[in-house]
């Protein structure tokens, strides 16, 4: 993508509505939209368009959204993808992850939602590039070096806290829920009786917040964690 120019979302879902009203939203938003009604058209497009995120219905016809997914990893294409679907259980979750999504959207979904998620990914996509600084009110992490810094004052992190951390950074103001971090910090969902992500997000508050500053650290009842300014 070129600074300066608005973002492309490719939209492939099948369902004619869901798809025009997606189109809507993101272009009141300001993007470019790029709609799609099938895999194999939306395997297409992403040899044409320069796509900034793909947002993939699972339950298409003619290519399904896992199989786009799989066959743009397998070629390379890193571009990030947002899946959609009307699954919602774990095993499905996991299955969308494992053929390369980057994100999971059960329907029906809040339409907030959505935008908060692909906005994540796209600014995902800018700091996977080397030297990636990420900022979030005064909290400053350094993904290159490794180092993070609350109003200027530099905080020393195991391996875990800095991991855990990045990924609330990259995706500031969207709640991640429990499943999703143990699956991208520990590549395991330990299940709802696991205390192993409360103890760490109990280290990462007690290093950050102990000293006074506004809590950065947010739980969400029964769902996860966000991180946000205020």
């Amino acid at each position: 993508m070129v600074a300066g120019i608005s973002p492309v979302v490719l939209v492939a879902e099948d369902d004619r509505a869901t798809r025009e009203s997606l189109v809507t939203a993101f272009e009141l938003e300001g993007y470019e939209v790029l709609a799609v009604g099938d895999g194999a058209r939306a395997l297409e497009a992403l040899g044409t368009a320069d796509a900034g995120v793909v947002v993939l219905d699972i339950g298409m016809p003619e290519v399904d959204g896992l199989s786009v997914c799989r066959r743009m990893r397998a070629r390379h294409d890193h571009t990030p993808v947002l899946i959609l679907t009307a699954r919602s259980e774990v095993s499905d979750r996991v299955s969308g992850l494992d053929a390369g999504a980057d994100d999971y959207l059960a329907k029906p979904f809040a339409l907030d939602e959505l935008l908060a998620r692909v906005r994540a990914l796209l600014r995902r996509s800018r700091y996977d590039e080397p030297d990636g600084i990420l900022v979030v009110g005064d909290l400053r992490l350094d993904e290159s070096a490794r180092r993070v810094w609350r109003a200027g004052r530099e905080i020393e992190l195991s391996k875990t806290e800095f991991d855990l951390l990045q990924l609330l950074m990259r995706n500031a103001g969207v709640v991640l829920d429990h499943a999703r971090i143990y699956e991208h910090i520990w590549n395991y969902d330990f299940g709802p009786d696991s205390k192993n992500l409360a103890v760490y997000i109990g280290y990462l508050r007690r290093k950050l917040e102990d000293e006074g500053p506004t809590r950065l650290i947010h739980t969400v009842r029964g769902v996860g964690y966000t991180l946000r300014a205020s």
